[in-house]
């Protein structure tokens, strides 16, 4: 028997292939009606996707008192107010602090300059290398928490996959997508619904692992703040 709960698993399977217009679908003779979220008090859900679970390592698992009822939320901080690629604030700071299982819509990373900002950082690196001494080291890209400014993940990572692999998982997502050698650990945890979340109680996204071991598929809002020492 099919619900709606297992044609939201079913769609993410697809790529999350979604866009702004209501639509149906018809399974086994039943039509179900998706309404896809546009607006900024309202969000794409990602909670029916996950049976309770616990994740195999490195994943690191942590307890639902993370996210427990603070100053601010989930959190003890708001968002920062000078957000890296554009991102806008007010959502940012509803789907960081306000929400457990809500996202960013579908494709976000598209409508921000996070790509082309992306590989000129990447140009940026490659130039300044080669004519300070000649050698290029291996590209990183650090993600770090809108709220406290902590570190997150780390895509690209030396010795990992390069740019434009991870961006290419990314868009065919709709959401940047992370690897568990990615994963800053010791600020990064996964609640057993699947949801990922930082140790300061920051909203992150969910765990939606595919054949090739975890997927951490994060919202960009909740992972472009600014280091603490920038």
């Amino acid at each position: 028997k099919h619900d709606i709960g297992t044609f939201i698993r079913t769609c993410f399977k697809r790529f999350h292939t979604h866009n702004t217009r209501t639509r149906t679908r018809k399974i086994k003779n039943k039509v179900v009606k998706i309404t896809p979220i546009t607006t900024h008090n309202t969000y794409h859900t990602h909670h029916h996707i996950m049976p309770s679970a616990s994740f195999p390592p490195p994943c690191v698992m942590g307890d639902e008192s993370i996210m427990s009822k603070k100053s601010h939320g989930t959190s003890n901080t708001p968002v920062q107010t000078n957000l890296r690629w554009g991102v806008d604030v007010k959502i940012a700071d509803n789907i960081c602090n306000f929400n457990r299982h809500g996202a960013e819509n579908y494709g976000y990373l598209f409508k921000i300059s996070f790509l082309k900002d992306s590989r000129e950082e990447l140009r940026q690196h490659e130039h300044k290398e080669e004519n300070e001494s000649g050698d290029t080291t291996e590209f990183e890209m650090t993600f770090y928490d809108s709220n406290t400014g902590i570190p997150l993940f780390v895509a690209p990572r030396k010795g990992g996959r390069c740019l434009e692999d991870f961006l290419k998982e990314s868009m065919n997502h709709g959401w940047p997508s992370f690897r568990d050698d990615e994963v800053v650990w010791e600020n990064v945890r996964c609640l057993n619904s699947g949801e990922v979340v930082s140790v300061d109680g920051t909203h992150l996204g969910h765990n939606i692992p595919d054949g090739k071991g975890s997927r951490y598929c994060i919202n960009l809002v909740s992972v472009a703040g600014k280091p603490l020492d920038g």
